[in-house]
């Protein structure tokens, strides 16, 4: 599928050598966008960027990146609009999660996951806010979590991460909502990607969800699909969505009608 208002546009992706990051830009470039690959893994960009040009003739350019040095963040960026000239959207993916209960984390895992999901976040989006606000014009999509709406056992830290993405992107779409820059997040459940070698370690959580895994051409799908477009979220799958709501309205009930199903990891 062609996204023809995408075309000639400039998309930057981090955390996009895997995933549904490498998902969004296949489907990105194949809608004409030019993109700015940002990941750890060079070796990685540099085959999807050979990929991307070779089969839609589109301008790839890579960066090696880890979005929690603030400093490479600011570097990278400057050299980016130095090749690029101006950032369309901004696709904040890069992120990462450890599922243990909340005493057994440790203290580099915790400043890791937030120094990653949310510091680096929040320095990519703020290298891109003053150039989009003086055009008036872009787009910020922030990938958060269901984990961000519904915290479960196990995942104290990880969901802690994203209720700050969330909480971020909310405030940003209303600081924004003047200057016709869109914001949007992104909130999936469990997703068949290499997420959870690190995450689920021992492999219990996806032998008990892979059933509802979402496959991570689907996402980006619905992700590419809601570029330029005034989408405020997007939910994976709606039926896990609506727990959320139900979460808000009766949360003591739902915490103990839902115990078993949340103890899964």
């Amino acid at each position: 599928m062609v996204r023809e208002h995408l075309k000639g546009k400039h998309i930057v992706i981090t955390g996009a050598s895997g995933g549904i990051g490498a998902e969004i830009a296949k489907l990105s470039a194949a809608s004409g966008a030019n993109l700015v690959l940002l990941a750890r893994s060079i070796e990685k960009l540099e085959q999807l960027q050979s990929e991307l040009q070779q089969k839609h003739h589109v301008k790839v350019v890579i960066f090696q990146l880890d979005v929690s040095d603030t400093e490479k963040v600011q570097e990278v960026f400057q050299r980016i609009f130095a090749e690029m000239g101006s950032v369309d959207i901004l696709v904040n993916n890069a992120g990462f999660g450890v599922f243990r209960e909340a005493h057994a984390a440790t203290m580099d895992e915790i400043k890791g996951m937030f120094e990653v999901n949310v510091v680096g976040l929040m320095a990519c989006t703020s290298m891109v806010l003053p150039k989009m606000r003086e055009r008036r014009f872009g787009h910020i999509i922030n990938i958060a979590s269901q984990a961000g709406k519904i915290a479960t056992p196990k995942s104290s830290v990880y969901s802690a991460t994203k209720h700050a993405v969330l909480g971020y992107t909310n405030s940003l779409r209303l600081e924004l909502a003047d200057y016709n820059v869109q914001v949007t997040s992104v909130n999936p459940g469990p997703i068949a990607t290499n997420f959870f070698n690190i995450a689920d370690e021992k492999g219990t959580y996806v032998k008990n969800v892979q059933r509802f895994m979402l496959k991570p051409d689907y996402v980006a799908e619905k992700v590419v699909n809601s570029m330029l477009t005034k989408t405020r979220e997007i939910n994976l799958p709606r039926w896990m969505n609506m727990g959320s709501v139900v979460y808000v309205l009766f949360p003591r009930l739902f915490e103990r009608i839902g115990k078993k199903a949340f103890n899964q990891k």
